[in-house]
């Protein structure tokens, strides 16, 4: 789901929460020794992330939060920030050549340069967490 996350709105909050779970507490946080990303460049995206991204002549550049159940891609155009909430279920990550990560979800995909060893760490993170907390049947989603 992407979405415009630039105000406060319930609806929204409340839809982003129930995809992917409420935001991490404090002390989960501090155990998991933090559930942000460091900046990423994006390389390559889907058409309709691609015309969001054209508005501007800025860097194009994300970042990734990890939630109980997924995670959220931000990235911001013009003045206005957007998510691209990813399920665990739903999220595929491939590392291809060159240090480049891509993150798919159905239609939607985004690539990002890898050129720090904190990424990569971040990424395994990702996977590490994703395969301990998949669901184990249909009433778990």
């Amino acid at each position: 789901m992407l979405v415009n996350v630039s105000y406060n709105n319930r609806d929204i909050t409340r839809k982003i929460d129930s995809e992917v779970g409420k935001p991490f507490t404090l002390r989960e946080r501090w155990a998991m020794k933090g559930i942000g990303s460091p900046k990423l460049i994006i390389t390559e995206t889907s058409i309709e992330i691609r015309n969001l991204l054209l508005l501007d002549n800025n860097l194009n550049s994300c970042n990734v939060e990890m939630r109980p159940k997924g995670i959220i891609v931000r990235f911001r155009s013009l003045l206005e920030t957007y998510a691209l909430v990813i399920p665990y279920y739903k999220l595929t990550i491939y590392k291809g050549d060159f240090a480049v990560y891509s993150m798919f979800r159905d239609h939607y995909f985004i690539k990002v340069k890898s050129d720090t060893k904190a990424i990569q760490k971040f990424f395994k993170k990702i996977l590490d967490f994703k395969a301990d907390n998949l669901p184990t049947s249909i009433e778990d989603l």
